[in-house]
């Protein structure tokens, strides 16, 4: 049996900060159960359906980029474009500091998913 070789450092940390993303967006989930009232069950528990299925897919992502699954780029870059899009949207006001934080993870998944040691071991998966 072949032992894979390691993940290059820009990947291990691109991997790295989607997983935390995936686990606050899972926290988000649990946070929309708990505020689940009669008046908008609808749509508490789609929100809820929403965040736990988007956590987990990015969650299983970040492991599988590091495990042999260069097929998990995509979605990755594709979370974190959504974030930069919730960034701006959140851009300014009190939650400035909140949008600087999601727009500077992003960058650096993205960052650590293009560098070129990331893309020259997702290849060699192939």
């Amino acid at each position: 049996m072949t032992q894979r070789p390691a993940s290059p450092a820009p990947l291990v940390t691109a991997a790295s900060l989607a997983a935390v993303e995936g686990v606050v967006i899972i926290l988000l989930a649990v946070l929309e159960v708990a505020s689940l009232t009669g008046g908008r069950l609808t749509m508490g528990l789609t929100t809820t359906l929403f965040f736990a299925l988007y956590g987990g897919l990015l969650l299983f992502c970040a492991w599988a980029i590091t495990h042999g699954g260069p097929w998990a780029r995509g979605p990755i870059l594709l979370a974190q474009l959504i974030q930069l899009g919730l960034a701006w949207n959140l851009r300014g006001g009190e939650t400035l500091v909140l949008s600087l934080v999601i727009g500077v993870v992003a960058l650096v998944v993205i960052a650590g998913i293009i560098h070129p040691r990331s893309i020259e071991a997702l290849e060699s998966q192939r």
